[in-house]
């Protein structure tokens, strides 16, 4: 025991780092909190590339201290995090652990009974972008749903939300939910990913299993010296297309054009830093190619004409709807601009048909602010920072 207090101590002096100078403590780094609930305990990590203390994987580190890790759950893009999205994952195990890794993405997106058997604690530790599309959060929710119904406590380690410093864009409406919008809220949540641990509990968002449905038993390690105000550049990329602060700066607004003939730059070096198609006018242009993170790519080896967003001087603190309706009134064939998964992101039909009725951008944003505000009032009471 003094050995582990020993690692823990010289881990936390080490493992701080500091954003807008002050130190912030993750909640992976607060292992004197949560160690002590895993000790003889057969523990689950739900956990990928961004699951880090300091320079080591938590798994690698809970070994160290003589965790017994029996199993490891990945989200989309598997633990290492270097698979496409959408792309499938399969089972296998860890190379350098030789633990069991249980993909959940694709057809298994929630740990069936049999895979959580032997299991007395899960731990979840994920990287978040704050946007309603990104698959993690589902990814929490099944976990959530798995392990109330199966008695199984759950200790959620908080990280910083890159995107945590607003609130925008549509509330996800009735008959649009998904995989990519799995609950009622905007685009942009500015919530922790445990805070939205605790949302997802608290507001009975999992579905009930018969007799056997329960409270899950959640804790969340909160971070030291965080806010949500803070400018705060993750030291990891969270999937293979947000390779950087300004990618994930962008992706909220970006992202709506996946629902569109519009690339984002998925097969170049700056995926979610630039937009552009064939038929758009502009001196800019760039040339999807297939390759790893990116297979098959919208306009594979075309051309695209468009806007160049890697330079810009304003942060975004707000969803930027121009570029979307420029690029739509831009479109010879507006017919066939949007795809089916367009309605999915954006949560409701109502932002396309919006946008195909001529409405500025100013004005489909005055649509959300009633939603936006409710939002805000109603995960007030799951905030800790």
């Amino acid at each position: 025991m003094a050995k582990i207090k020993q690692i823990i101590c010289i881990s936390l002096l080490l493992l701080t780092f500091s954003v807008n100078g002050q130190n912030i403590v993750l909640g992976a780094e607060r292992t004197d909190t949560y160690l002590p609930l895993l000790q003889n305990k057969k523990v689950g990590i739900i956990g990928n590339q961004t699951s880090m203390i300091g320079n080591t994987h938590l798994v690698d580190s809970l070994l160290s201290l003589g965790i017994d890790l029996v199993k490891v759950f990945s989200p989309e893009h598997g633990f290492r995090g270097k698979a496409d999205a959408g792309a499938k994952i399969e089972d296998g195990i860890d190379v350098k652990t030789g633990i069991p890794i249980i993909s959940l993405y694709g057809n298994n997106k929630k740990p069936k009974p049999e895979q959580l058997q032997g299991i007395d604690i899960l731990v979840f530790d994920i990287q978040d972008v704050g946007a309603r599309f990104y698959t993690y959060i589902s990814t929490l929710h099944y976990i959530i749903e798995a392990s109330a119904q199966e008695h199984i406590p759950l200790i959620v380690l908080d990280r910083p939300n890159p995107n945590g410093h607003y609130v925008d864009g549509p509330i996800r409406e009735e008959g649009f939910e998904s995989f990519v919008g799995m609950h009622p809220i905007p685009i942009v949540h500015g919530m922790t990913i445990g805070e939205y641990a605790r949302m997802i509990t608290l507001e009975d968002w999992t579905k009930p299993n018969s007799t056997r449905r329960t409270k899950s038993s959640l804790k969340v390690i909160e971070m030291e010296n965080y806010n949500r105000n803070m400018h705060y550049d993750l030291p990891i990329k969270p999937s293979p297309n947000l390779p950087n602060a300004r990618a994930i700066n962008l992706y909220p607004s970006l992202c709506l054009f996946e629902g569109t003939t519009i690339s984002i730059g998925r097969g170049t070096n700056f995926p979610f830093q630039h937009l552009g198609a064939p038929y758009l006018e502009s001196k800019y242009s760039f040339t999807p190619k297939s390759g790893d993170g990116s297979k098959f790519p919208k306009h594979e080896n075309k051309e695209c004409f468009g806007t160049d967003l890697r330079f810009q001087d304003n942060y975004l603190t707000a969803i930027n709807l121009n570029w979307l309706v420029e690029a739509y009134n831009q479109c010879p064939e507006k017919e066939s601009f949007f795809n089916t998964f367009f309605d999915k992101l954006a949560g409701t039909d109502k932002l396309r048909k919006q946008i195909i009725a001529g409405k500025s951008a100013k004005e489909i944003k005055a649509s959300w602010e009633k939603g936006v505000e409710e939002f805000k009032i109603r995960r007030g009471k799951y905030l800790l920072y």
